[in-house]
């Protein structure tokens, strides 16, 4: 029964967010993704043949992307001439209320203390900031199967993927430390994680930059955490050996998934073969505070591209060095 209130729930979502003819990001409007259904029907373009005047100005355009590294960086100069679109002001004070409150819980239930203690605190941390990136793309996949179909869609469900796999061995990395050694702690951390996955999957189908809202707060918080620990604890990790996940991970495995999550570069002029190198670090772990400095710039890489998917609706609209959090729109003058 309830596996099938689950699925009715998900089939509701997905109708929704097929008739939804478009969505705002504060003062920027992007219009609707093209998108096809079988048995022969017309396609709708992104582009209007006729557009509608009193949108020419809002709208944010979606140039065509192809693989030669010249025409990458005339995508990407052309996308960072683009305002940065602002969120309504009170989807973005729900949204940042709403993280802060649970992330302030966490801290009060699982206080720093510089032991083997703090790692329960990230395994809970983990467990729920994983959540946002598979519920992407299970909207993202159902949509696909509908005949949702637009620019660049592929790209977005491959990258979410790689996300939601970092973020995986990031939990994997807390656990093989003992972070889900009490069941009080699994019970928690899973609850908050299944009822935020369907919250998720319900704010994605109303309005998506809202839920990519959610996770650039969440990325922002799983930054400094991990920055604070690493300088407030530095002698505790540099005492502990590497996991053999980790190694395993960031050392031994392919990099394909570990290099398609980084979408936004530091130089956006560089060819498709310089940004695969740069992105393709190997880091020379020695203790576990070079395990935790990796997750740290995981978390960073995350947050830049959900800042990018926010303003721009782009994975990687603006360099690194220009990504900035997402503000709320400006009040209206009377």
């Amino acid at each position: 029964m309830i596996r099938l209130t689950r699925l009715a729930l998900f089939y509701l979502c997905s109708i929704s967010a097929i008739a939804v003819e478009g969505f705002h990001v504060g003062g920027t409007f992007r219009l609707k993704k093209s998108f096809s259904v079988y048995a022969g029907s017309e396609t709708t373009n992104m582009e209007p043949s006729k557009p509608d005047p009193a949108m020419e100005e809002t709208a944010v355009m979606e140039p065509k992307l192809d693989a030669t590294p010249t025409a990458v960086s005339a995508t990407t100069a052309a996308l960072s001439t683009v305002d940065a679109g602002t969120m309504d002001e009170g989807i973005y004070k729900f949204n940042k209320q709403l993280i802060d409150t649970v992330y302030d819980v966490i801290c009060f239930l699982y206080p720093v203390k510089g032991n083997e203690r703090d790692f329960a605190r990230f395994f809970v941390l983990e467990t729920v900031a994983r959540v946002p990136y598979f519920a992407y793309l299970s909207c993202l996949h159902l949509q696909e199967t509908f005949g949702v179909r637009y620019p660049n869609m592929s790209d977005r469900m491959r990258t979410h993927y790689a996300e939601a796999d970092n973020e995986l061995h990031h939990l994997l990395i807390q656990e093989s430390l003992g972070g889900n050694s009490n069941p009080v702690d699994r019970v928690l951390a899973q609850t908050m994680a299944f009822f935020y996955y369907w919250y998720v999957i319900v704010i994605y189908t109303w309005n998506e930059p809202a839920a990519y809202h959610l996770s650039e707060l969440i990325e922002d918080h799983a930054f400094d955490t991990y920055s604070n620990f690493l300088k407030n604890h530095e002698t505790f990790l540099k005492s502990k050996p590497v996991p053999e996940i980790a190694r395993k991970y960031y050392e031994e495995e392919n990099p394909f998934l570990f290099e398609l999550y980084c979408t936004v570069k530091d130089d956006p002029e560089c060819s498709v073969e310089e940004q695969v190198t740069a992105c393709c670090r190997r880091p020379d772990l020695e203790t576990l505070y070079d395990v935790f400095v990796c997750i740290r710039d995981d978390e960073k890489e995350h947050w830049k591209t959900l800042c990018n998917l926010v303003q721009f609706d782009e994975m990687n609209a603006v360099a690194a060095r220009d990504v900035k959090s997402t503000v709320p729109a400006p009040a209206e003058s009377a």
